[in-house]
């Protein structure tokens, strides 16, 4: 019996790689000999670099980077040196994570260490990214980013913008001639989790805003700032990105990927499955179990266990999600390939009560559905 298992991680609990190991160690209670294989995956938001050093065996490099804040960091990226190919977390540079509560400021946070580690990579012969988008702190539409890597940005007073997306409603002109020549033949994929565009009320502020620090007001002052510099960049580029599904990726990042980087946009989980070898793992299983902190509605988008579940399905693989809870809708994860969803408590307790106890409660659960598995049918 081979058991492939490839969670994301369970967020404020337990890492992608750790929820693995909790998971075989329950799988062993029941069948001590039985074949596990640990694949940690995750979906372009933070916990993505780990899962993809995971699987893939790349070099864990650091750089000191300026944080959204513009405060020296340590960063992680990943390097494959014979694919020539580095793995590049927006998080690890511009991250929610790195920011209290009170330090949450959309209107001035920046993407300026994603462009140091960009240089990182190019100093070091990359000749293909994965970009990794999600968990940001910023709204700046990658702007940060883009001067980092040589680009003038600059108000009607010919001086340097600000950081930060609201300091994009004073761009008066952008100036890309100096943007650093390696990136012409750099190629690059955008690993994204979600589909909405730049402007608007599924835009990047609107819909990511509010839990990056904005008011109700700076989110509108945030999208018409957005709004002018997409302006600014169509007339630069003669070429209008500000509607493509992903550019409101991490604060716009999207946007700025596709525009200046030639970036193509693709679901998260499809690019990490496809680094890790997903299809021969999944073709040596004999059963599949996945999953992350919550498991509802919203996951049909693009969510870890679902990319896994559907590309299980192809296979005719049988699947088992675990979820930290079960929200709203889903009961439509089963149309999607999913045999079974299970939600980890073991009885009425508070999220601080279930939180220490996560890798517990999936040893306990991978257990009792090995036991269940090796069930003889009754005649």
């Amino acid at each position: 019996m081979n058991i492939l298992l490839c969670p994301d991680s369970f967020k404020d609990a337990l890492s992608a790689e750790l929820a693995a190991k909790a998971m075989a160690k329950g799988v062993r209670s029941a069948v001590p000999d039985a074949q596990t294989h640990c694949c940690p995956l995750a979906d372009g938001g933070e916990g993505s670099l780990d899962a993809l050093i995971a699987a893939t065996g790349a070099k864990r490099c650091y750089q000191t980077v300026h944080d959204a804040l513009g405060r020296p960091r340590d960063a992680a990226w990943g390097w494959l040196s014979e694919q020539r190919t580095a793995f590049i977390e927006l998080a690890e540079a511009s991250g929610l994570q790195h920011l209290s509560p009170q330090e949450r400021n959309a209107l001035q946070t920046s993407t300026f260490g994603v462009g140091e580690l960009f240089l990182a990579a190019l100093n070091q012969g990359a000749e293909n990214v994965l970009l990794l988008l999600g968990g940001s702190a910023t709204n700046d539409g990658g702007a940060g980013m883009l001067q980092a890597l040589g680009a003038r940005l600059q108000n009607a007073h010919g001086k340097p913008l600000a950081p930060g997306g609201a300091a994009l409603a004073g761009l008066e002109s952008l100036d890309i001639s100096g943007l650093d020549p390696r990136l012409a033949s750099l190629n690059v994929e955008a690993a994204v989790d979600v589909d909405n565009p730049l402007l608007g009320e599924r835009g990047a502020s609107a819909v990511f805003g509010p839990q990056k620090g904005a008011s109700p007001e700076e989110v509108a002052q945030l999208d018409l700032a957005l709004a002018r510099f997409a302006d600014i960049c169509a007339s630069t580029l003669a070429h209008d990105y500000r509607d493509l599904p992903g550019a409101g990726a991490a604060g716009g990042m999207g946007f700025a990927a596709s525009a200046f980087l030639n970036a193509t946009l693709k679901p998260g989980i499809e690019l990490i499955m496809q680094h890790a070898k997903m299809p021969t793992l999944l073709n040596n299983a004999d059963l599949v179990i996945t999953g992350e902190g919550r498991l509802d509605g919203q996951s049909m988008s693009g969510k870890t266990p679902i990319g896994v579940s559907r590309a299980a399905k192809r296979l005719g693989k049988p699947v088992v999600i675990l979820a930290g809870s079960l929200g709203d809708g889903w009961q439509a994860c089963l149309d999607e390939g999913v045999t079974a969803a299970f939600a980890l408590a073991d009885g009425p307790m508070t999220l601080e009560q279930a939180l220490p106890r996560t890798a517990e409660l999936l040893a306990a659960r991978c257990e009792t559905i090995i036991r269940l598995w090796l069930t003889p049918a009754a005649p």
